[in-house]
């Protein structure tokens, strides 16, 4: 015959602070843990932190490092110049190209 008395279900006992497990670390979709996303720092733009007031063509160490190796102009994302800075920066390096202080390309 079956039983018509319920089980009694014994009460769980409510964590305490110093028994309780350390928090688990989130878990993807497919069970693993979960990367923390990349933060970027930010960049500060290199003239202003020198205040530079104005980017002069004939600093050519200088401007030659915002130039890639192929002879393009790396963008202000890249290298984290403000706008006004990266204007004239990029007037500095094609006035650099016809004066032949900086290739054109190095093709």
């Amino acid at each position: 015959m079956i039983n018509d008395t319920p089980n009694p279900v014994p009460p769980v006992p409510s964590p305490s602070p110093e028994t309780s497990a350390p928090a688990a670390a989130p878990v993807g979709p497919a069970g693993a843990p979960r990367r923390r996303g990349f933060v970027p720092r930010r960049k500060v733009c290199r003239f202003c932190a020198e205040q530079v007031a104005q980017v002069d063509y004939k600093q050519v160490p200088i401007i030659r490092t915002f130039v890639t190796d192929t002879g393009k102009i790396l963008s202000s994302r890249i290298t984290g110049t403000c706008s006004k800075h990266q204007r004239q920066l990029a007037r500095a390096i094609k006035r650099n190209r016809i004066v032949a202080f900086l290739p054109f390309s190095s093709f």
